[in-house]
């Protein structure tokens, strides 16, 4: 079920990602912008950014003729609050982005996914490609990175008392959010202080963001990346792997790796930016997509029509 009312807290989100809204699913409620009209493009964010990740590369693909959702998935810097109850382990996390397309009854969707946000987009592929046209993978986690350095302490910090709020704080300060193991590895030409703001500002100032951000950290594990990719030599649907050039996080043999086991995968190497290409490239990267997605929707008017 949808609420049209913009919650209050939309304010965080910049205007480039059109209308927001929130929609109750079995798991929980979430918060999302939608901007376009035509065959859907959902975009997959990864820890600790929020939808702002995709605010330069939505507007091009919407006008462009698609559909453009991009959600703020619970990891942490959402603005809703999941329940307590909620599972929140990368497959939980890949399970609610399935309830999430089928509530809305999307189909032949593309996906655009980056960072941890690619390691849930592989789970997907693996346990729900149902509703998937084609996927596009930004630089991610993939195989055993997951975490990668210098990331890979973080799922044991975060169970120690008092070390999620105590990060929270830090992350206020810019000396620190410019730290390689914090947001300085990730964007070669910087994030805006306000944007960096709307990611850290959740965590810091809600118990229940911290609480969320925790039980998914915690629970984030080589093994389910490893067992996506046991899968995903079945998945015959078109990827474009979007590997950066300079990336100072994801080793280049990741995408390598990926594009040796996917059936239908195309590797494009993406100059002068990092982890972060949505940051870097964003033009780059919504042109990369439309092209991707137009090829494949004149593929199918093609076997539609018997050319």
């Amino acid at each position: 079920m949808r609420d049209f009312t913009v919650p209050a807290e939309a304010g965080l989100r910049d205007a480039g990602l059109g209308a927001g809204t929130t929609i109750a699913l079995p798991s929980g409620r979430i918060a999302y912008a939608e901007r376009g009209a035509g065959p859907p493009v959902v975009f997959v964010h990864g820890l600790l950014v929020n939808a702002n990740l995709w605010r330069n590369v939505v507007p091009t693909v919407a006008d462009a003729g698609f559909r453009c959702i991009a959600p703020d998935w619970p990891l942490g810097a959402h603005q809703v609050p999941m329940p307590a109850e909620a599972d929140l382990t990368p497959y939980g996390v890949a399970d609610l982005i399935a309830e999430f397309l089928d509530e809305l009854d999307l189909t032949d969707v593309t996906v655009v996914a980056n960072d941890t946000g690619g390691a849930l987009t592989q789970i997907l592929m693996a346990n729900h490609p149902q509703r998937l046209g084609r996927v596009v993978l930004t630089p991610c986690d993939a195989f055993e990175a997951f975490f990668p350095e210098p990331y890979t302490p973080l799922p044991k910090l975060v169970r120690l008392p008092g070390a999620s709020w105590l990060a929270s704080r830090l992350l206020r300060l810019p000396v620190v959010r410019r730290r390689p193991w914090a947001f300085g590895w990730l964007a070669k030409h910087g994030i805006p202080g306000e944007i960096l703001d709307s990611y850290l500002s959740p965590i810091h100032d809600s118990r229940e963001i911290r609480r969320d951000a925790r039980r998914f950290i915690a629970g984030v594990d080589k093994k389910y990346t490893l067992g996506a990719a046991e899968s995903l030599t079945g998945f015959r649907k078109p990827v474009l792997l979007v590997r950066a050039a300079d990336d100072r996080i994801f080793p280049a043999q990741l995408f390598e790796r990926l594009s040796a086991i996917l059936p239908d995968a195309r590797l494009i190497t993406v100059a002068d930016c990092w982890s972060f290409v949505p940051e870097d490239q964003p033009g780059e990267l919504a042109r990369l997509i439309v092209d991707f997605a137009t090829d494949r929707r004149a593929d199918v008017v093609e076997e539609e029509h018997g050319c």
